[in-house]
């Protein structure tokens, strides 16, 4: 089964008619994008949108084979013509399934937006489930799961549903996941196939055609990440941003609550109502237990808050106890630590500050945890496979 992308933008495209934000005035070539549109073994064609046949013959296909054109959500703006010899598209009911003369055969997927999913299974047994903008499968719990071989989808709005197709093993490791619906809410280019590399899909431009079950060599999701940054660089919704098309992931706070701490108790609940509903939350300094345990992805956040209360056991803040062991006792947390993190089998995400660029501190002991967080922050990208720096909401990847 082949498939066509005839566009894959969002469904004003990209970039937006009389939009002047920069993701749009960078929106050229390559990432200039159509409204999202699959033609489907060139005779089935999943929403048609304004220049469908000018697109399909820039792709080299044509659309006079198309015996069914399948709309998966309402198009705004100006009724879109139906080019001559061409079907009247139709939306079919949640549920329905449709068969197709050309052997393949369509069932609607309910969603919990507005929007309709279809599910495509090709001649040749393939699947196919292409999503609408903005929409996630509803009901997912209640089904038995269906593994897909490509899925089309809003990864960038809609990451939730990724995940959820995750939960019940619908998308697999071996389940190609192609990012459509493209609007200005990501830069495009290389920062957009970073985020999307980072949740096991891709993008590919207008008119590319797909093989439903070739392998295709996606960049794995990396299993260990460290996050820097210095304050309200971003560090956090960046880390947060890599887990949350996953489902399942525990939230691994290291600050602690710090009761009657009223500015402390505003950040946690800002990183809270952040997190997607389905995370679970535990708060804890006792990482090397949770490293060691099989289960869903870590999230820490973050090695600087671990690195102070492994600083207050050992006594680091006194000079005398600092040289009578302390030292010694914290290099021995952070080896038990790093290699911890070198023997898991979990996905880890960590965030830790960023402090060697600031002003020295003023204090022997504020200088004495910067050294120490620098050395950690060394010790444990040692041991991940990706280590990112954030400044200014711009994520560098430095490995």
């Amino acid at each position: 089964m082949e498939v066509t992308l005839l566009g894959t933008g969002g469904p004003a495209g990209l970039p937006r008619p009389g939009c002047s934000c920069a993701v749009c005035a960078c929106a050229v070539g390559v990432d200039a994008r159509a409204a999202t549109a699959a033609l489907v073994d060139g005779t089935l064609l999943l929403d048609l949108t304004p220049g469908a046949a000018f697109a399909a013959a820039r792709a080299g296909r044509s659309l006079g084979s198309v015996r069914q054109v399948l709309l998966s959500h309402p198009h705004d703006g100006p009724a879109v013509e139906v080019p001559a010899g061409l079907p009247q598209p139709a939306r079919v009911p949640d549920g329905r399934e449709l068969a197709l003369l050309t052997g393949h055969r369509v069932r609607a997927v309910a969603m919990d937006a507005g929007g309709t999913g279809y599910l495509v299974t090709g001649p040749d047994g393939q699947r196919l489930l292409y999503l609408p903008p903005g929409g996630a499968p509803a009901g997912l719990e209640n089904g038995s799961a269906e593994s897909y071989d490509l899925v089309l989808l809003d990864v960038v709005g809609r990451p939730d549903a990724l995940a959820r197709l995750r939960a019940v093993g619908s998308v697999t490791a071996t389940t190609d996941v192609v990012a459509v619906h493209l609007d200005h809410d990501v830069p495009p280019g290389a920062e957009l196939r970073r985020r999307l590399a980072a949740a096991g899909a891709r993008a590919v431009p207008d008119g590319t055609t797909l093989t439903v079950g070739v392998y295709e060599d996606v960049p794995d999701v990396p299993r260990r990440t460290l996050v820097l940054g210095g304050a309200r660089s971003g560090k956090s919704v960046e880390a947060e941003r890599r887990l949350e098309s996953f489902p399942d992931v525990l939230y691994v706070a290291t600050g602690g609550t710090r009761g009657g701490d009223t500015e402390w108790a505003a950040r946690v609940a800002a990183h809270r109502e952040r997190r997607p509903g389905s995370w679970r939350t535990t708060e804890t300094c006792d990482l090397v237990p949770l490293l060691a345990q099989d289960g869903p992805p870590l999230l820490v956040d973050c090695l600087s808050l671990w690195l102070t209360d492994a600083m207050d056991a050992v006594g680091a803040w006194d000079d005398t106890e600092w040289a009578s062991g302390g030292e010694k006792s914290l290099r021995e947390r952070v080896r038990e630590l790093t290699g911890a993190v070198r023997a898991t089998r979990r996905t880890v995400v960590a965030v830790s500050n960023e402090v060697g660029s600031g002003i020295v501190p003023a204090t022997a002991s504020g200088r004495r945890y910067r050294d120490e967080l620098g050395r950690l922050n060394a010790a444990f990208a040692s041991e991940c496979e990706q280590v990112v720096l954030v400044v200014a909401g711009q994520a560098l990847v430095l490995r």
